[in-house]
C-alpha cells in the first residue's frame, strides 16, 4: 500500500469543528484522544512506536539527563525513541520509508529523511540548512519548493505559514518522485505559532486556519493523483490562556532547594549544587530530586503553587502510563488556563543570557515567549504574559481531530498507531 501520514501541530477538534472543518477532501472529521502528555515529541513518538510514552520515553520534547545534571530540549537522535517502529516489518518486506520534519528522526531506520540541522557559529547567527537522507534529496526538493526551507519561518518571532507551505511542496515533491517512498511521514506547523501567540478565538487565527486548509487539500490532491492513502491527525489541542504562566523553579529556588550561581548580576543554575529542578514543556512539568529526601518538601512546595492541578509520583505516574527515569520523581500538570514558565529570576537584568533569544536547545525549559521580539528587536520577549494559548493536558475537550481515507476507526492516538502498524503488515 502507499500511505501519507499528516501530524497537524495544534489541531483540536473542536477548534477545528467550530471554525467550520467538518471534512476534508471528502472525509469526515472524526474526534481522537492524544496521548499523555499531549506534545509534539511524545505524540510523534507513540505514532512511531505504538507504544505508551512508559515504553518509548518520550516524556516530553525535553528531559534532565540526570548523570550530566542538565537539561536537554528538543534532541535529534531516533535512539532517543525506544520500541519497534511501526514499520519494520512493512520495511523488511521491501517497504520504502521517508521521514519529513519529524522530530528524533537523525539515524532513523528509514530510506529518505528531511529535517531541520541549522549550524551555529561562534561568532553568533546561523548557517541554514537541512539534514538530507539521501544527501541530494535536500537539493531536489528544492527545485520543486522554489528554495531552501528557511529555519526563521519554522520558529521564533518570524515563524509563520511559510514553513508549513514549504513542507506541503516538498511532501507534494516526494509523492510525485520517481523513487517515492511507500509510506511518507510529515508535518504542518502553521496553526502552533499564533495560536499560542493570540488563544484560539483571534482573527489572526482564523486566517491562518484556512491556509492550513488549503495546505492540506494540496497535499490530499497530490496523494490522490499519486495513489496513496491518506492519515491527518492533529496531535494536541491548544486551549486558552487565562490564568497565566506558574513557576516552579522560582518557588524552589525560595526555598533553597534550587541554587543559582551569580555572574554579572545574572543568574545561572547551578545543578551539582541544588537538590531539585523542574524542567517545564507547556503544561506538564518534570521535577528531578537530586537530593531523593527532598522529594517530600519539593512536593508540598509544588502542591501550594496557583495553577498546579496533579503532582504524581511513581505511582500516579505509573498509572497514567508515563512512569519512566526521564519523567521526573514528580510530574507537574497544570490546571485549566496555566502552563509552566523556567524562570527563576525576579527581574529581567537578572536572567541568563539566554533568556532573549532563541535558544531551543540550551534553555532549560520550554519557552513560548520566543515566538514575540522583545523591546530590542535584537532580542525575544520575556513576558509571559504574552501566551495566550497552551497545551499538554488530555481528557474530555482536548481531543483532536482526525482524518483517514482508509478505513480505521479509532479512539486514541495510541490505538491508531496500533491500527496503522496491523495495516501496514
Amino acid at each position: 500500500m502507499k500511505l501519507l501520514i499528516i501530524q497537524i501541530a495544534g489541531l483540536g477538534f473542536d477548534f477545528a469543528r467550530e471554525n467550520g472543518l467538518t471534512e476534508i477532501a471528502g472525509v469526515e472529521l472524526q474526534a481522537l484522544d492524544t496521548v499523555f502528555p499531549a506534545l509534539t515529541c511524545t505524540a510523534q513518538a507513540t505514532l512511531r512506536t505504538a507504544l505508551p510514552p512508559s515504553k518509548h520515553g518520550m516524556i516530553a520534547n525535553g528531559f534532565m539527563d540526570s548523570i550530566l545534571r542538565k537539561p536537554l530540549f528538543w534532541e535529534q537522535s531516533s535512539a532517543l525513541v525506544a520500541g519497534e517502529r511501526i514499520w519494520s516489518e512493512f520495511r523488511n518486506k521491501g517497504g520504502s520509508v521517508a521521514m519529513t520534519f519529524f522530530q528524533q528522526s537523525l539515524g532513523e531506520d528509514v530510506d529518505q529523511i528531511i529535517s531541520p540541522a541549522p549550524v551555529h557559529k561562534h561568532n553568533g547567527g546561523m548557517i541554514m540548512g537541512c539534514s538530507s537522507k539521501p544527501e541530494s534529496l535536500y537539493a531536489g526538493l528544492q527545485q520543486h519548493t522554489g528554495g531552501p526551507f528557511k529555519l526563521h519561518r519554522y520558529w521564533g518571532p518570524l515563524a509563520s505559514t511559510a514553513s508549513s507551505q514549504w513542507i506541503a511542496k516538498a511532501t507534494e515533491g516526494l509523492l510525485k518522485s520517481a523513487d517515492a517512498p511507500e509510506l511518507v511521514f510529515t508535518y504542518l506547523p502553521c496553526l502552533d505559532y499564533d495560536l499560542q501567540r493570540y488563544g484560539t478565538s483571534h482573527p489572526k487565527c482564523v486566517k491562518i486556519f484556512k491556509e492550513l486548509q488549503r495546505e492540506l487539500l494540496q497535499l490530499f490532491d497530490a496523494a490522490r493523483d499519486n495513489g496513496y492513502d491518506v492519515v491527518a491527525f492533529g496531535d494536541y489541542a491548544i486551549t486558552d490562556v487565562s490564568g497565566g504562566a506558574v513557576l516552579p523553579n522560582l518557588a524552589l529556588k525560595k526555598a533553597e532547594l534550587f541554587k543559582i550561581r551569580r555572574l554579572k548580576k545574572m543568574l545561572y543554575p547551578d545543578m551539582h549544587q541544588s537538590r531539585a529542578f523542574a524542567v517545564v514543556d507547556h503544561q506538564v512539568a518534570m521535577v528531578t530530586c537530586f537530593d531523593k529526601s527532598a522529594i517530600d518538601k519539593t512536593r508540598e512546595i509544588m502542591q501550594s503553587l496557583e495553577g498546579v492541578d496533579t503532582v504524581m509520583d511513581s505511582t500516579a505516574q505509573r498509572e497514567m502510563q508515563v512512569e519512566h527515569p526521564r519523567s521526573g520523581d514528580l510530574l507537574l500538570t497544570a490546571k485549566p488556563g496555566f502552563w509552566f514558565a523556567y524562570p527563576w529570576w525576579n527581574s529581567a537584568a537578572e536572567a541568563p543570557d539566554y533568556a532573549a533569544h532563541v535558544d531551543i536547545h540550551n534553555k532549560p525549559g520550554y519557552d513560548p515567549c520566543e515566538l514575540f521580539f522583545g523591546s530590542n528587536p535584537f532580542r525575544t520577549s520575556q513576558d509571559t504574559s504574552r501566551i495566550k494559548g497552551t497545551h499538554g493536558r488530555t481528557g474530555p475537550g482536548y481531543e483532536t481531530a482526525l482524518f483517514s481515507t482508509i478505513p480505521i476507526k479509532a479512539k486514541s492516538l495510541l490505538e491508531l498507531a496500533i491500527k496503522l502498524k496491523k495495516t501496514l503488515i
